[in-house]
């Protein structure tokens, strides 16, 4: 397509992409991506159901020196993907909204990388009900990522909070197949041939 939408015409901002068997990038195994951004040249997302094993918000929030008000998440962090590893974003329910750098994502959710969503996230007027904190993203430049929906190597489905901002990192993937009516042993681990 000219203007490198996917198939169906839309760009994919606010969705999810769940990863195919056989996706061969090791990063991406049985991986649930929240799509933060999609436009004609380039898409970025955030991996959701990718736990940093032993590192929880409120440690995170204690190593970089955030006071709290409010007893810390103690939700794990995630690993957003394999772009700026180092850098944090916080992807979060539209009651928080930092005016100088908060990004509208998808209707009710925003996305906040900057130092003011951690110490409100430690505060008890400011705390956004719902949010996750991933350490990198996932990103694509110019027609990359439709031509890897041409590929077969992701489905889309529909966000939910249960999926973006539960708990249950081992099962998101399945939970995310369901949501779209599909089970893992009905999908072919030979992405993009038919």
């Amino acid at each position: 397509m000219d203007d490198d939408r996917h198939e169906d015409g839309e760009f994919l901002t606010g969705r999810m992409l769940v990863a195919m068997p056989g996706i061969e990038d090791p990063r991406f195994e049985r991986a649930v991506l929240f799509v933060c951004a999609h436009d004609a040249e380039q898409a970025m997302g955030l991996a959701i159901n990718r736990p940093v094993e032993g590192l929880s918000v409120s440690d995170l929030l204690d190593r970089l020196g955030v006071e709290s008000e409010i007893r810390a998440p103690a939700d794990l962090v995630l690993m957003g993907g394999p772009v700026e590893r180092e850098r944090g974003f916080v992807l979060h329910t539209d009651d928080y909204v930092s005016p100088s750098s908060t990004v509208a994502v998808a209707e009710g959710l925003g996305l906040t990388a900057t130092r003011d969503v951690l110490d409100a996230m430690g505060s008890r007027a400011h705390a956004p009900r719902r949010s996750i904190l991933a350490l990198g993203y996932a990103g694509w430049g110019p027609g990359q990522l439709e031509q890897e929906l041409r590929d077969n190597l992701w489905l889309i489905c529909d966000a939910d909070e249960t999926l973006l901002f539960g708990d249950d990192h081992e099962h998101k993937w399945t939970m995310a197949l369901a949501k779209i009516g599909v089970t893992a042993d009905h999908l072919s681990a030979q992405a993009g041939r038919a």
